[in-house]
């Protein structure tokens, strides 16, 4: 690339983010979360209102953090009381400025566990868009509040809510010689987090089943990068293939039954499919080079991934049996690490120029580009649920790594709080 080029790039790179930036985006629909409340009576009923202020709170956080939608403050007394749940009293809420509302209660059964109602209504129409119930136990009353959190979201935004979901990452710690290793994985909103591994050998790449019951990672264990899979309920795991070839960049298919990897017979890297219990696996890419990275399309039909056989790393699309394999990406940047968004409307990547790295969009035909993150060492992206946000590792100035969301609408990414450096995040679907 010349230097005019080089420099007529960069300046268009730098507009685009200051463009974007800049950008009117439509203003976030307001929605009142007024306190859950309860049918219960007595010292019960005030029980069941301090669990419903709680799991009000995490609602408001949940959507808050969205840039569609911005509740309301809550106000614990403002007090909401059981008929009013499936009959609002819209005039209140529309003279507050409301545009949604969603209310719900949370009632004792028998059996110990709760009821938890949700409904969510259209202030100016008066209609209700959608309704739903859960029965948990009650360590999982979080869990009841994020689902509520997800079918608001869906139903004012149309995109599934991504709030009852899970991150897995590399957890590090240690000097910068001598670090330490481990997955690492918590509810999005950063609770319920937990070590999957011991932290005695490097572990890369993490990347979760669809409903986050099963891992798939690259351990050091053997001292040859091999693919393990890990059950994350009860912590038992075994190699992806057999043997002692070196496999690397797993990730599941979106219905879970697949594994599509990559694995290095001599210099040279492809891309294989098996099955995720197992099986004989199958090579989809032949071309001399590094082939890795693949991703499958939400409907399992295709398989995005990098490839150097041009010469540099670029993005190639295929059928998910290997055939038809065509270039997408023909930018003079490098490209890396691509996923595709669960909507198949995107492919989210690593763009990278010399020494900057940068999270990047497009298509699924190559067009309409676009560089999200102003970063010099963005990497690793990972699509929410809702196609709508991305959460990624930005090497930080002090040079350790950090995990940060971004949402697509040009506003500036927001680093995530875990206990410590993180690196190689995923995001897996809804649980259940």
């Amino acid at each position: 690339m010349t230097a005019v080029r080089l420099i007529a790039f960069a300046v268009g790179a730098a507009a685009f983010l200051a463009s974007a930036a800049q950008a009117q985006q439509p203003a976030a629909t307001v929605i009142a979360i007024p306190p859950l409340t309860s049918p219960d009576a007595g010292s019960k009923g005030n029980e069941m209102l301090a669990l419903g202020w709680q799991a009000t709170q995490l609602m408001e956080t949940d959507l808050g953090q969205t840039s569609e939608l911005m509740p309301l403050r809550s106000d614990r007394n403002d007090y909401y009381s059981y008929p009013e749940v499936t009959a609002p009293n819209f005039l209140k809420w529309r003279e507050r400025g409301a545009k949604a509302l969603v209310t719900g209660f949370v009632r004792t059964r028998p059996d110990g566990r709760y009821t938890v109602g949700c409904y969510v209504y259209d202030v100016d129409k008066g209609r209700e868009l959608a309704r739903e119930g859960y029965v948990v136990i009650p360590a999982d009353l979080r869990r009841a509040a994020h689902k509520c959190s997800g079918l608001a979201y869906k139903a004012i935004t149309g995109a599934p809510g991504m709030f009852d979901t899970r991150i897995a990452y590399v957890a590090e710690t240690g000097s910068t010689t001598a670090r330490v290793k481990r997955v690492a994985i918590m509810d999005s909103d950063g609770y319920n987090h937990k070590y999957l591994t011991p932290g005695d050998t490097i572990v890369l790449t993490p990347r979760l089943s669809p409903k986050a019951a099963h891992l798939a990672y690259v351990s050091f264990q053997s001292g040859t990068p091999q693919v393990r899979i890990l059950d994350v309920g009860n912590g038992d795991q075994r190699p992806l293939v057999p043997g002692d070839a070196m496999t690397f960049a797993p990730r599941y298919s979106p219905d879970g039954s697949k594994i599509v990897f990559s694995m290095m017979l001599g210099a040279n890297s492809d891309i294989y499919t098996v099955g995720a219990n197992g099986g004989y696996p199958q090579r989809l890419t032949v071309s001399p080079g590094i082939d890795t990275d693949g991703s499958f399309s939400p409907d399992g039909s295709k398989i995005v991934f990098e490839s150097d056989r041009s010469g540099t790393q670029q993005l190639y699309v295929m059928n998910a049996d290997g055939s038809q394999q065509r270039r997408i990406s023909f930018s003079t940047a490098a490209y890396s690490a691509p996923e595709w968004s669960p909507d198949g409307k995107l492919i989210a990547f690593t763009w990278r120029m010399g020494d900057t790295r940068r999270i990047g969009i497009m298509a699924p035909d190559g067009t309409g580009e676009k560089v999200l993150t102003g970063g010099s060492a963005d990497e690793e992206p990972s699509w929410a649920a809702s196609s709508r946000e991305i959460v990624f590792q930005r090497t930080e100035a002090n040079g350790r790594p950090a995990l940060y969301r971004v949402s697509l609408d040009g506003s500036a990414p927001r680093k995530m709080t875990i206990p410590q450096d993180g690196s190689d995040p995923d995001w897996s679907g809804t649980m259940d």
